[in-house]
């Protein structure tokens, strides 16, 4: 069913609406939880030629849903935030002091923070809600966010432009292997990070 599914894929990179559909899945990937990241490295594979304006799309899609996600947390923390703080159950796990504490080191190391979470098993999604909660200036959100999802992205595009062929031999001979090792590298992960 996965390798139907990954040969689905490498045929929608040649359809007309590929590259909006790309740009949009990677703006919802920074609200909601969409494993896009593989969906970026098939259309990098299967068209080449198209590599880093996927990565552009990509990223510009990424940005605009960390905006929207940093916007949604800042609003929502001041509609809703003070009645979270009071609940007794979240009380018991955080104070309001404990809260505030984690925001100004937030604050303090917003840059380093954002950058650090792209690279890590930290959902984006939760990286902007929390800017927004903690109302981070949101230039530096910005700017921090395009570094660290087109380094990622690109990385993607650039491997794919130099070893394209290779990963695709390699992924057709091994694709069950490489699918067992993603989701134990995802379980890992979240036993990580947990």
């Amino acid at each position: 069913m996965l390798k139907r599914l990954y040969n689905w894929m490498g045929k929608q990179v040649h359809n007309r609406y590929a590259e909006p559909i790309l740009c949009f899945l990677f703006y919802l990937e920074a609200l909601f939880f969409l494993p896009t990241d593989p969906m970026l490295i098939v259309y990098c594979i299967e068209n080449q030629s198209k590599a880093y304006r996927f990565a552009t799309l990509a990223l510009i899609g990424s940005v605009l849903g960390g905006i929207t996600g940093y916007t949604v947390g800042y609003f929502l923390w001041d509609y809703a935030g003070e009645c979270f703080l009071n609940n007794r159950i979240v009380h018991y796990f955080i104070t309001r002091e404990t809260f505030d504490y984690a925001c100004s080191l937030y604050k303090q190391h917003a840059i380093s923070a954002i950058l650090m979470a792209g690279f890590t098993c930290i959902p984006y999604k939760v990286i902007t809600l929390t800017a927004g909660v903690c109302k981070l200036p949101v230039i530096p959100f910005i700017g921090a966010s395009i570094i660290v999802r087109g380094s990622r992205f690109f990385l993607f595009a650039a491997l794919a432009k130099k070893y394209g062929n290779q990963i695709r031999e390699y992924i057709d001979r091994y694709f069950n292997l490489l699918v067992l090792l993603v989701l134990l590298i995802i379980v890992l992960s979240m036993f990580m990070c947990t």
